[in-house]
């Protein structure tokens, strides 16, 4: 792994470590860094002056092969990346840090990645709704949550409805239910609960009665559409 000058004897588990190694690496490379955020053990955390972006470095170990990078603004991640080059992730960082934008960070640093959607509400914003939706449709491609297939396809095929589509998607252990409220959603819950593995298939559940067990997500989905309130919506 090319960890930068001077860096490749260092040891991640040290307090520290991470920080002071990408300011070493930052000041060879001429570049110009935010303040660490906040003090963490292992993890690199620098916030831009306005407040609004955010970068967060997690070191390389036994599980992780790579320095894994994650990228926000105003809390959402927008993009995400790995490199075993601390070099690049100094250059990724000092630029979002600074203000450029997903396309410009990535031409800086190759190994950033952003889907389709982070670069539309970077673009124009979302709504609130319509952010919820994104971030949780978008899980399926980072860990933990791409092994759980069966959670992104009922996520899938109720954002295929526009009337849930309208709705706050809630998760809780997995099970995906909807709410007409945007800041407090769990006061305004609206239509049944979908559990995406009970006992191997998907369970349609209104408080603690079953209501059905089916097979796809898009059957469950139904039965969840069919009994909603006529005009429903978040507001």
């Amino acid at each position: 792994m090319n960890t930068g000058v001077g860096h490749d004897e260092v040891d991640w588990d040290e307090d520290g470590a991470l920080h002071a190694a990408l300011g070493r690496t930052a000041e060879e490379l001429g570049l110009v860094l935010p303040e660490s955020d906040r003090e963490w053990r292992r993890l690199a955390e620098y916030r831009a002056a306005d407040g609004g972006r955010r970068v967060t470095v997690c070191p390389p170990d036994e599980r992780r092969g790579a320095f894994e990078v994650s990228f926000q603004q105003h809390g959402p991640r927008l993009a995400f990346g790995k490199t075993g080059d601390l070099t690049e992730v100094a250059r990724a960082t000092a630029a979002w840090t600074g203000g450029a934008g997903l396309e410009e960070t990535r031409a800086r640093a190759p190994f950033v990645r952003f889907r389709p959607w982070a670069l539309a509400h970077e673009q124009e914003p979302f709504g609130a709704v319509e952010l919820t939706w994104q971030l949780k449709l978008d899980r399926v491609h980072m860990p933990p949550y791409d092994r759980f297939p069966r959670v992104h396809a009922l996520l899938a095929a109720a954002y295929a409805q526009p009337v849930l589509r309208g709705l706050m998607p809630v998760n809780s252990h997995f099970n995906l239910w909807f709410s007409t409220g945007v800041e407090e959603f769990w006061k305004s819950r609206v239509g049944y609960i979908v559990c995406p593995n009970d006992e191997g298939r998907y369970g349609v559940w209104d408080g603690q009665e079953l209501i059905a067990r089916t097979e796809t997500p898009e059957e469950a989905v139904a039965l969840v559409v069919a009994a909603l309130p006529e005009g429903v919506r978040a507001v």
